[in-house]
């Protein structure tokens, strides 16, 4: 059984910065390309970032551009989501997903396999 388990959500100031992890068991976690993605109350789930099986390449909604940064530890089984200079829009519950189809790598439907989510809440 494939499972993800966020961690590193929480209260943190406008201005300032968390980083949130990802570990996975159950799957070959190198073989598989991961993305982010956010849900803000009141919204539906999107995207935030990809991140290559290889951790080569990484792709970014335009809204954390510059902000937001995806990696991964690939011997620790790990993807992470550094996020800098939160803004209150930025609150959100925060998944990770393991990607299961190539060319949907920006889409929900693209993603099989997903955590339970991460609370993250800015505060101004």
């Amino acid at each position: 059984q494939v499972l993800l388990v966020e961690s590193g959500g929480g209260l943190v100031q406008a201005g300032g910065s968390l980083r949130l992890s990802c570990a996975a068991s159950g799957l070959t976690f190198s073989g598989y390309a991961m993305g982010w993605f956010g849900q803000a109350p009141g919204k539906e789930r999107e995207f935030v970032g990809f991140i290559s099986a290889s951790g080569a390449t990484t792709s970014y909604a335009d809204s954390v551009k510059g902000r937001f940064t995806i990696s991964r530890d690939n011997a620790k089984n790990t993807v992470y989501l550094q996020m800098n200079s939160l803004k209150p829009d930025d609150t959100a519950v925060y998944y990770c997903a393991a990607n299961t189809k190539f060319t949907g790598w920006n889409r929900i439907s693209g993603y099989d396999y997903w955590g339970q989510g991460t609370q993250v809440t800015v505060s101004s």
